[in-house]
């Protein structure tokens, strides 16, 4: 697998990223170890969590794989902190004691003294960014973290805690993680040029569209999948109607004529995009990702690509 450097650091990191966000809920502990094993077989390395992910079980999973499966050295690990759920609902968080009692239950759970990459996961109106960016700069002093990034942030964001970061001793702002695929370019608009003028990483989560850019969602919602799920069904109900559907018939048409699947062309065309360190995708099942990471090395033609390009392409 072809592995890309993450911004302008010195940290290089796989082109598909594993997701873990099904982990200890639809996914158990057996299947996620077949999954880990076979994405480092593959040559993968990034592998994306959060101590949000099914309260923390995702990460207890990763943590028990760990050094099993696989080598610590072998991994970039990757949490988001920030975030909780109560019982009052959700609740954004992004204070120095948040922040840092957060990465502190992450490395508990996973069983190591650091993380590769510590994300914030959401703005937090609530919180002075200063505060926020100190937290950060002290994570990577502490050596609880290598790098840092925010995740689902917007480009002034990005571009006032990159600016911040580089007074600090550490690496500075490395990645940011957005949600992007051929079902979600927004992102292209102005949170790409920003970060490739700052020297910023872009990760992509939901390359595939939630799901929906398999194309097994033309026409129904098959019984076990996650637009049937009680939990992720909102989630991916966005994408099943609208512009989307032209979008997923396009796709579908391209990969008919290619002899492909639907989500090989999908992962291929985000793959393209040079700016893109990793394409994070989440499997459910064992099988499901191996059919994911026999896309890796796809080349579309130019006129695919072009034709998938003018599809999808933001609305102004």
């Amino acid at each position: 697998m072809e592995h890309r450097r993450l911004g302008r650091t010195g940290l290089h990191v796989s082109a598909i990223g594993l997701g873990t966000m099904t982990w200890g809920r639809e996914t158990d502990a057996q299947d996620a170890a077949e999954q880990l094993r076979d994405f480092a077989d593959a040559g993968g390395t990034l592998v994306d969590t959060a101590g949000s992910y099914a309260d923390g079980a995702s990460e207890e999973i990763l943590g028990s794989l760990v050094g099993s499966v696989v080598h610590r050295d072998d991994l970039v690990l990757t949490t988001k902190g920030g975030l909780r759920r109560s019982p009052q609902g959700t609740v954004v968080d992004s204070s120095r004691r948040a922040l840092l009692s957060d990465l502190d239950a992450s490395l508990a759970r996973l069983g190591t003294d650091h993380v590769d990459l510590f994300l914030v996961q959401a703005p937090d109106l609530g919180t002075p960014l200063d505060e926020t960016v100190a937290a950060l700069a002290h994570a990577v002093s502490s050596g609880r973290t290598r790098y840092v990034g925010l995740s689902n942030h917007s480009s002034w964001h990005i571009g006032y805690v990159a600016g911040r970061l580089a007074g600090s001793d550490g690496p500075g702002l490395a990645a940011v993680e957005v949600e992007h695929s051929l079902l979600a370019r927004e992102v292209e608009r102005s949170l790409v040029p920003a970060s490739q003028a700052l020297g910023v990483g872009v990760l992509g989560w939901s390359a595939l569209g939630r799901g929906v850019l398999t194309g097994k969602y033309r026409g129904t919602v098959p019984p076990g999948s996650r637009g049937a799920s009680a939990h992720l069904a909102g989630f991916v109900e966005p994408y099943l109607s609208g512009p989307a559907s032209s979008v997923v018939d396009a796709l579908c048409t391209a990969a008919s004529g290619l002899g492909r699947s639907p989500l090989e062309v999908a992962l291929a065309w985000l793959l393209e995009r040079g700016y893109l360190s990793s394409a994070i995708v989440g499997a459910r099942t064992p099988a499901q990702l191996r059919e994911i990471l026999g896309a890796d090395g796809l080349e579309l033609p130019s006129a695919v690509s072009r034709a998938l390009d003018d599809v999808s392409a933001p609305q102004a």
